[in-house]
């Protein structure tokens, strides 16, 4: 297949149809490119040895890959850069990764509207959204050295080819490094533009799908790995921030003078919600901080009670006008009413907090001229790469620079940009000091941004034959998206669905926590399922065949997972297996086995297998990995984790009385079978969590012949179950 080739003008800054930006930075040509209308940041970065805007080549060949994604355990520091280096035909070895300037318009991926291009490292769609871009990059790559070859040489470009950092002329038996190119580099009058098609084929990659160690595991290991909580400047100070616990509450700082006199103090800064405190040290802040007398006026939350509102939301449930509709297939009236028996059933969701393991922090300075800004953060990005700071100091986004740094994890909370903002309101009042923002542990509890608490209300027909003829879904809650999605059933053949959100909200701060509104409602429908299958005396594996016969690719899941737990053999006394599938871009289905100490309420989970079709899998351990973490941040939330309102005020503070999963309560084992795919890569690091409570709620019921309806399932929740 001939490739299309387009005419290169020196002076656009992207080029392809693709969106692929090649900024080819050597010899004579690099001054033009500059002069352009790039930001200033970028074009400082363009060094002499520069080969597109996504590597960088010496001359020994040593290759910088820039990585455009955050790194938060998820291991795009290295997947993205091995997609590029795949396509280059580069030497691996060889091979350093940075991260990339924070400039959507030339390193986004994918957006979910078409032609958009997106810095935003959320929903599992790192991998899947620059695959493309990515391999089309590394092809442009290679394609500038092999033209450059076939100039030195003076040999048909079509006689080349290349191999680990090599061009290769097999006529003549001759052998070239990329590195000793770079003197004969220069600018091609025409560049492919690669079609997919055009590219490898995925059974000739040599790195993508082996076992290739992360590339920032060594500094993480060794200590030089460097986060934001780490960033030291000269002059820096620190700011804190008193918000309280009742969301929307507005302060009155009663004893300002008072703090201003004290050790350290710089400034206090008011906020609409918040009391800041600027110090020259961190103890200093802290130790201002806890002598505030602050009187909060009431707000929306006040007077709400989140174990409570369970009975409102019923009641909202009950209505028979009808909410936002977000899926309809079919008519779920006529299943109902042909219906040779109905399921009705109530699930229950509390709030979740995201617990990341480095607090919230970010250090911004501002210029003395206040006309430019520069900010140091651990950032899951956004639509805007600026992250909000120019619109908020009112100066132009190219004035403003992001130094990306490693996250000590996000899980959506890193998505917000609230606590940049807020450090970048502090550092306007001390430029050109770099001000550096901590949120303590209690200030991102009390303060946090939550999954929602929601109400599942699920009703299910069955005709004569014990076919699933109709699934109404009916989520209660605020938030849209954040509790509402999920709910789709696309690999279960249920002709009729409808799908719908009913508003109430309480003025508790919400945001995406890991899987968004997939972990609540994927927990009611896998269920519900099993609760069907106990009535209709059907094997729970059975129930779920005969609904994905139309989704091969899901059905494989199924029955890898079943495989694999040795479903129908035998199991030790006082345990009993559960099945739940999930999708979420990839398709998983995940057996676990669990027994239940019946006179503390305590469930322990044994056992964990899982079966997962992600397309294309570029790291296999890793993916591995991504398994792994997810059922354990998944059991810590089904088992442990619980927010509760009182009278508008959150409860918890801190890890003593929010309870995270212990090391003694992880599950002896968690196996995982990756199952082989060519196509497009789709996101993991979602499909293992939103699979657990229904798992081990369905194993509950196997055993026991209880139900478990409402997350967490507490130890003092189970036993009021076993006790019913």
């Amino acid at each position: 297949m001939s490739i299309t080739s387009k005419r290169i003008d020196r002076r656009q800054f992207l080029k392809s149809s693709s969106g692929v930006a090649l900024f080819i930075g050597v010899s004579g040509i690099l001054p033009q490119l500059i002069s352009c209308k790039e930001p200033k940041k970028l074009a400082e970065q363009l060094e002499k040895h520069r080969l597109t805007a996504w590597v960088q080549l010496t001359e020994a060949g040593e290759l910088t890959i820039y990585n455009p994604a955050a790194e938060m355990g998820q291991g795009s520091m290295t997947s993205l850069p091995l997609i590029f280096a795949e396509e280059m035909d580069a030497d691996w070895s060889k091979v350093k990764v940075e991260f990339s300037p924070q400039e959507a318009e030339i390193y986004g991926g994918e957006g979910w509207r078409p032609g958009s291009k997106l810095m935003f490292t959320v929903g599992s769609r790192t991998t899947n959204s620059y695959y493309s871009t990515m391999r089309k990059a590394g092809a442009q790559a290679r394609y500038v050295l092999l033209t450059a070859a076939a100039d030195h040489w003076d040999v048909p470009l079509s006689e080349l080819s290349a191999t680990n950092g090599q061009v290769v002329h097999q006529k003549t038996n001759r052998e070239i490094g990329y590195g000793a190119l770079v003197p004969f580099l220069k600018m091609p009058e025409t560049l492919p533009d690669f079609a997919e098609d055009q590219l490898k084929n995925p059974k000739d990659f040599r790195l993508i799908g082996k076992e290739i160690a992360r590339t920032e595991i060594p500094a993480k290991v060794d200590g030089t790995a460097q986060f934001a909580c780490d960033i030291r400047l000269p002059e820096m100070v620190y700011g804190v921030l008193e918000r309280g616990n009742l969301h929307g509450a507005k302060p009155d700082l009663t004893n300002e003078e008072e703090i201003l006199a004290m050790d350290g103090v710089l400034k206090i800064v008011p906020f609409d919600y918040a009391i800041g405190v600027i110090a020259k040290t961190l103890e200093q802040a802290l130790d201002a901080k806890k002598q505030l007398r602050i009187d909060w006026s009431k707000s929306q939350a006040s007077g709400y009670n989140s174990q409570q509102i369970y009975a409102e939301y019923q009641k909202i449930a009950d209505r028979r006008q009808k909410g936002e509709v977000t899926v309809e297939i079919g008519d779920v009236g006529n299943a109902l009413r042909s219906a040779s028996k109905t399921y009705m059933i109530d699930f229950k969701n509390d709030y979740v907090y995201h617990a990341q393991m480095e607090p919230l922090n970010a250090v911004v300075q501002v210029a003395e001229d206040l006309q430019s800004a520069e900010v140091w953060v651990g950032s899951q990005q956004g639509p805007d790469t600026k992250l909000g700071v120019p619109g908020l100091l009112g100066i132009l986004p190219e004035k403003v620079t992001v130094h990306l740094q490693y996250l000590g994890g996000g899980f959506g909370r890193r998505s917000m940009n609230d606590f940049v903002e807020e450090c970048a309101v502090l550092a306007m009042e001390m430029a050109p000091r770099p001000v550096k923002l901590i949120w303590t542990r209690k200030d991102d509890i009390t303060y946090g941004t939550f999954r929602p608490l929601s109400l599942q209300r699920l009703q299910a027909t069955v005709d004569a034959t014990a076919n699933i003829t109709g699934l109404s879904h009916c989520v209660v809650g605020d938030g849209g998206n954040l509790v509402a999605s999920g709910a789709r059933n696309d690999h279960y053949d249920i002709p009729n669905q409808l799908v719908e959100w009913r508003e109430a909200t309480h003025g508790i701060r919400l945001k995406h926590w890991r899987s968004v509104g997939h972990g609540p409602n994927k927990f009611a429908i896998e269920c519900l399922l099993d609760e069907v299958a106990m009535d209709q005396k059907i094997d729970p594996v059975d129930l779920r065949r005969k609904l994905m016969a139309k989704s091969p690719k899901a059905l494989a899941t199924l029955e890898k997972a079943a495989e694999l737990s040795d479903w129908n053999g035998p199991v030790k006394e006082g345990r009993a297996k559960g099945v739940a599938f999930v999708e979420h871009g990839s398709l998983g289905t995940g057996v676990c086995e669990i027994s239940v100490d019946r006179n503390s309420g305590k469930i322990k989970v044994h056992n964990f297998w899982i079966a997962l079709d992600a397309g294309v899998i570029v790291q296999p351990d890793n993916v591995k990995a991504q398994m792994e973490g997810g059922i354990i941040m998944g059991m810590s939330s089904v088992l442990k984790e619980q927010i509760t309102i009182e009278d508008g005020r959150v409860q918890q503070s801190n890890f003593d009385t929010y309870q995270l999963l212990r090391m003694q309560d992880i599950p002896d084992r968690i196996e995982t079978a990756l199952i082989a795919s060519y196509d497009h890569p789709e996101g993991v690091g979602e499909t293992a969590t939103p699979m657990v409570a229904g798992a081990i709620a369905n194993a509950f019921l196997r055993l026991t012949g209880k139900r478990l309806r409402h997350l967490p399932f507490t130890p003092e929740r189970v036993l009021e179950v076993l006790n019913s």
